[in-house]
């Protein structure tokens, strides 16, 4: 199994769900977070003062998925996640070596 974790812009996410939900994923997890890469944050003016804005916000969309939907669920949401300006955003793929259902004790794919 594979754990698809993606770091998008605000506006892309019901997009992005949209995408997903079509493309036969059952479920994630979606935080709202705030970070920074190589955009670096902004500067804004706030009752005439300049203030810096180091921590830009963020979604991160979290998806357990078997090892042979990894490759399409990541051509899902880059393809759908993508403006084409920087901070678009990262996606990570990481191995998981257990799942396990809470309620009913199932484990492994059966547990997704």
């Amino acid at each position: 199994m594979k754990m698809v974790q993606a770091i998008i812009k605000p506006f892309k996410l019901d997009d992005v769900k949209a995408a997903l939900l079509q493309a036969g994923i059952q479920g994630m997890t979606v935080e709202e977070v705030k970070g920074f890469g190589r955009q670096k944050g902004h500067t804004e003016l706030y009752r005439g003062a300049e203030y810096s804005v180091d921590f830009l916000p963020k979604v991160a969309i979290q998806i357990l998925v078997a090892d042979d939907k990894a490759a399409s669920i990541v051509d899902v949401i880059s393809n759908t996640a993508k403006t084409g300006k920087i901070g678009d955003g990262k996606i990570f793929v990481t191995d998981v070596e257990e799942v396990i259902r809470i309620r009913t004790k199932e484990k492994g794919a059966n547990a997704i």
